[in-house]
Order: structure tokens, then sequence, then C-alpha cells
């Protein structure tokens, strides 16, 4: 059927073609969306083009009027079954509980064949040539290969009792064929030690949740690990596809992330040395180290690549030091010293339950528009990453593996592979949306990959204006449909140390977004990004701490005070200045800059100019109240983040007349989470008071 009007603008109408949360280019599907509106864009101007040709065309035959108007009432009601059918096609697709788990035979003896079958068909699924030796006694070797990636699989099946055998992983060991005469392939045959830990632990986990007994396995949890190892694999066999390729830098595709993580991971140590110097103490504390330092690496932690620990929140902390503190690494040990061991932290982040940021460096395949260029280091522009701890190890950096040539490497493979990039996932893999950031520092993170892009463009109060919420109504309340002014939340001390704390947030004029994914080239790119996203984090929270309503929209008479009598105590309470209030009220605000909207450029010659660095800009809280009577005026204690303080944050106090406050103690509440109970703290301690 050839196209018309209707049905060219019918395509762009079906449910969920152009995603409405996707409005920046750090999200997942970006490149889809940004060649979707393009698609649109050409669209818009061929109906402009086709209606101008319409209008000098006369039409004064009713008949064919009245059949224009059939055939384009025909095709209106096929585009909606059309579109209806997409809707339910997609509701189906992403219902919750499609998943009914692995079809685990209930015949234990033959429950060994099927673990064998299971990643077999994990390996040739993700494009790996598979075989299997049963000649050793009392084992079955699975060879899974690749062009360049081998891995032996070793099982060991204990039959003493012939109807119950036992199926254990025995050993997994990669290697690396080198007989296409890629360099330095032969002393790199021997594969990686942590990948083959790496496999070896994701098969164990998977034949040990099958072979559980039928009252205790979960078919769920089987189909969960079994979907992680074919993801692990397909991984690989990426890698393995790009390794194959001299001219692309070969086997650094697989040996560069154990090349990187030691160079890691003695940095790491070398600033939580510090971190532990500046505080006196033999290990650094967990929650200190990663506010103050480059965060944690933790190479083949969810992928066969490294993860970032960015930030735990101080209850997570807490419950990390109570639960699952182990031995701690000793003097000799190339990991950080921390208070917290190495092991216990991977564990916990391999856990379903972790709530923490968490941050994957993974190579992923583009298939659409590249948003990005393919490198746009600007030193000169850079003010991310800092060192303020280790300042000699400033010119630390390393860059990641890439093709040699896009064009050239697109030429030799199908056109439809795509190119690939590397990319900082905060969503888990999808499991996760991500991070809630805030405009200013989407910006920051712009010019740490991309100095010259867009963002800047974008002013935020006529983004407001369009019904966008602010990035603190992201945060508190993502569901709303309406962008409240003020927040409202009764703080109330553990301790019944000072009154209750009746809160008022007012909203900055900043839109928020979901940061997802962000490209990146090298080490010095990721750390400066993880900067920014580290101080959003801890910002997001303290605000997040709280049980917040919005005001205004919800029903808040049940929180007024009920009226009694006044008590001669009180009435005298009053006259003399000391009456207890029932409430406190403070006032919250979240100080923004505007630099976000600045121009970074003069005028257009940047050789004949010289442009300072950029001035970063730490995130802070300033909360007020009254002073406490009989003294007059008004409290002010603003919380700034500084990663160059002893526990990463400064509390700077206006007023408190009387009070005798240590910032050192200051510091350690806000580390425990007590932010927003500050002002509370200090009331108690005002006017002489203990």
């Amino acid at each position: 059927m050839s196209e018309t009007l209707l049905s060219t603008t019918q395509p762009f109408r079906r449910h969920n073609v152009l995603p409405a949360n996707v409005s920046h280019p750090f999200v997942s599907s970006a490149e889809e969306s940004c060649a979707r509106l393009q698609e649109l864009i050409n669209t818009a101007d061929q109906l402009a083009n086709s209606l101008s040709l319409y209008l000098a065309i006369p039409v004064s035959n009713p008949k064919l009027v009245s059949l224009l108007r059939q055939h384009s009432s025909i095709l209106h009601k096929a585009h909606q079954s059309d579109r209806s059918i997409h809707q339910i096609t997609d509701a189906l697709r992403k219902r919750s509980g499609s998943s009914y788990g692995e079809d685990i035979p209930l015949d234990r003896a033959a429950l060994v064949d099927w673990c064998i079958s299971r990643v077999e068909a994990w390996g040739t699924s993700a494009g790996m040539e598979t075989f299997k030796d049963e000649g050793r006694e009392g084992g079955i070797c699975l060879v899974l290969g690749g062009k360049v990636l081998v891995v032996d699989v070793d099982f060991s099946i204990d039959r003493t009792d012939p109807l119950k055998p036992i199926l254990q992983v025995f050993s997994v060991k990669t290697s690396y064929a080198n007989s296409n005469g890629i360099e330095g392939s032969a002393s790199n045959s021997n594969g990686s030690i942590s990948l083959s830990a790496f496999l070896h632990e994701s098969f164990r986990n998977f034949c040990v949740e099958a072979q559980k007994p039928e009252d205790v396995r979960s078919l769920e949890e089987a189909a969960r690990l079994g979907k992680v190892i074919s993801e692990q694999l397909q991984y690989l066999v990426m890698l393995d596809t790009l390794a194959a390729r001299k001219e692309d830098g070969g086997l650094r595709w697989f040996v560069d992330v154990d090349a990187l993580c030691p160079a890691l991971e003695n940095f790491a140590r070398i600033e939580a040395e510090s971190v532990a110097s500046s505080l006196s103490l033999p290990r650094a504390p967990l929650d200190i180290f990663l506010l103050r330092c480059h965060t944690l690496p933790l190479p083949y932690l969810t992928s066969p690549s490294v993860s970032f620990l960015v930030y735990v929140s101080p209850f997570t902390y807490l419950s990390l030091l109570k639960a699952l503190q182990g031995p701690t690494e000793d003097e000799k040990s190339p990991l950080p010293r921390l208070d917290i061991s190495i092991s216990s932290i991977r564990s916990y982040l391999q856990s379903k339950n972790a709530e923490a940021t968490l941050a994957t460096l993974s190579l992923f395949i583009q298939h659409d528009a590249h948003l990005f260029p393919a490198t746009m280091s600007l030193p000169t522009f850079a003010a991310r990453p800092t060192f303020p701890l280790v300042p000699q190890d400033s010119e630390l950096d390393h860059i990641f593996p890439h093709t040699a040539d896009l064009s050239e490497s697109m030429n030799e493979v199908d056109s439809s592979a795509g190119h690939h990039i590397w990319m900082l996932d905060f969503t888990n893999g999808g499991k996760h949306r991500g991070v809630v950031m805030s405009q200013s520092r989407m910006r920051d993170i712009e010019l740490v990959v991309n100095p010259l892009g867009g963002i800047d463009t974008l002013n935020p109060v006529d983004m407001m204006s369009f019904g966008i919420g602010s990035w603190v109504d992201l945060l508190l309340t993502s569901e709303a449909s309406v962008s409240p002014e003020r927040y409202t939340t009764l703080y109330t001390s553990p301790t019944s140390l000072h009154p209750p704390l009746q809160l008022r947030l007012t909203a900055p004029e900043e839109p928020g977004f979901w940061l997802e994914k962000v490209p990146v080239h090298s080490m010095k790119e990721v750390w400066g990004v993880l900067e920014v996203v580290r101080e959003q984090c801890w910002l997001n929270e303290i605000l997040a701490s709280s049980q917040w309503k919005a005001e205004g929209l919800t029903d808040q008479t049940d929180e007024s005070p009920q009226d009694s009598e006044a008590t001669e105590d009180e009435l005298q309470a009053i006259l003399t200045g000391n009456l207890t209030p029932r409430k406190i009220p403070v006032n919250v605000f979240l100080p923004s800059s505007n630099n976000a909207t600045d121009v970074l450029f003069e005028t257009p010659d940047l050789d004949s100019i010289s442009i300072p660095q950029m001035q970063i800009r730490r995130p802070k809280i300033v909360m007020t109240s009254p002073e406490r009577p009989p003294m007059s005026g008004l409290v002010e204690i603003a919380v700034a983040y500084d990663e160059t303080r002893p526990r990463g944050v400064v509390v700077e106090i206006l007023g408190a007349m009387g009070s005798d406050l240590e910032s050192n103690a200051l510091e350690e509440i806000c580390r425990r989470g007590g932010t927003l109970g500050l002002p509370g703290r200090v009331w108690s301690k005002s006017y002489g008071l203990m």
C-alpha cells in the first residue's frame, strides 16, 4: 500500500516509540531516541512539501473528496489497530513475574548432564564453539572456544550414590590462542587468573543452586544465575571478536583490565593511607574513604570488567561494619587498608539487596548515530579530576582500548555490527534507574567528557516552565504530577535531646535527570565523572534520609497540635523566656550556581585567548532556625562537601550565641547521617545550656 499523509505520521504514534524520559545524552537509549527524532524531522519536512503541493491542486469533484475521506478513515482504523497491538505486546513483554525459572529436572540422576548441557547451550548461543571430553575418569571437560579466547571448564562428578550424583566445578582456565600472530600473545597465552576465578564462581553458583533440595532451591534464582552467565559469555565473545583483529589492539581487549586494576588498587591504597593518617587511625573508614578518595576499584565484581564503588549511605556503612566485618587485609597486601575487608564489601555488593552507588566500566555496541566524538580531552578546561590527597599522582592516566578507525573497521565487518564505546554504567545492567542528578552537575559531567557540548544552552527556568520538575522532585516524589514549591518533614531526635524540628525545604528551580550511562575514553575521565556523581550522591542521601511531604498537596491536619489549656508552669516559662517550644521551625535551602548556563567561550577564536580553568562547585545545604529564647535572631548552619577535610564535610555556624560546639563533633554528626538534626543540636547547646 502506498504511503499517504496519514500513514507517514502513524509510526510515530505507536506505544513508547519516543521515550518520554529521554531528555539528555547520558541515558541508555539516547542514540536511538536521537535517530527517531531525526526521522520525525525528516517526516515533518516531507509533510510540509506534500501539503504545499496539495494546495496547488484544485479539487472540485465531490465524489473524489468522499472517496478520499473514506480511504483515510479505513487507513486510520488500520493504524489504530496496529498501535493497539504494539501496546499490548509491549505490556506483555514488560509485565512483572513473567520469568518461570529454570526447568530443572526432578530426577536427581539426570541433573548432572542437565547442568553441563545448560553451560554448553549458553556458550553456543553466545557464539562460541563447544567441545565436550568425557574421557577423563570421574569428570567431564567442557571447552568453550572463540576466535582468540578459550575457556576450559573441568567438572568433577561424585558417583558414590548412583541415584544422587554430585556435580562440582573443579576448575576453570582461560587461555588465548596465538595462531593469528598477534603481538604479545605468547606471553599471555596462559590467560587471566582473575577472569578464570570469576567464571569459576559464576558456574559454581549455578550448579550449587540447581542441586539444592527441592524444598530449598529457587527456580527463579537459578534462572537469574543462568542469565548472568549467558550475559558474561556474550560480553567475552564481543571482546573476542575485537581481539581477533590485530589492527584494533589484539589481545589488549582481554589483558587491559588485568593491567589496569593493579595500578588502580595501588593508587587507592595510597589514598587510604593518607586518609588514615589524617584521622590518626590504623585503617581508613570506608565511608570517609569514599568521600575523599577516587572511589574503590573492584575488578570482576559483576562482569568481566572493573566496577567502582562510588558511595554508601551512613546506614549501609554501619550495617556493614556491624554485620559483615571480617579479617581485614594485612600490611603487605596491595589492596586498600579499610576498616571493612574488601571480601566483605564484594560479598555485600554481589547480594540482591545491596544499597550502594556502583559504576561499572563496560564496552557497549552502538548501532545508531554516535552522540560524542572519539575523544574530547581538553586539559585547559578540565577542573576534574582533583588530587588533594596525592597531588604527585595527578598525571596518572590510562587510555582504554579502542578501534583503530571506525570507517575501516566497519568495512571489514557487517555494517549492522555498530561501533564500540566504553561506558560507565550506573544502572547495574538495567536493573536500576541510575542516579538523580541536577542540571548543573550534568553539565559538570559533560565538561569532563565533552567540553564543547550543549547542555549549557538549556535554560533551567525555561525548562521548569514546561512542567519539568526540579531534581528534588525527581528524588523525593518521582511519580508526582505536580511540582510543589516546598517540602516539609518532622525530624525527631532519637534521644529527645531537643524538640522536634519542623523542616521546610524550598525546592530549587533547577531541573533534574536520571544519569544512566556516560561514555568515557580514559581513567581521568572516569575519575572526573565519579567525582561529580559522588558529590550528588552525598546531597541526595541527606535529603532522602527523611520522609518529605509536598507542602499544600497533602492533608496535614493530623499534624497540628491539639489545643489545651496552658498551665501555670507554661505561663511562667513564657514570662521568663524559657518556654520549650513544641516544634522548632527550620528552613532548608540548597544554594545553586547558575554557572551551568554561563557562556564557555567569549569569542570563537580559541587560539587568541587564554581561558582560565573552570571552577569546581561543591554541594551545600543551608539551614536557618530561630535563636533559643531569650536571644533573638536566626542561626544559620551551612554544611558543605569538602574532600580536603578529615571527614569530607565542613560545617559553618553563624549565630548560636553561647553555644560551645566543636567542628569535629559536628562533622562526625554529619558523617553518621544527622545533618538535618544539626539545628536541634545547636539549639540544645545554646545560651550555656547542656
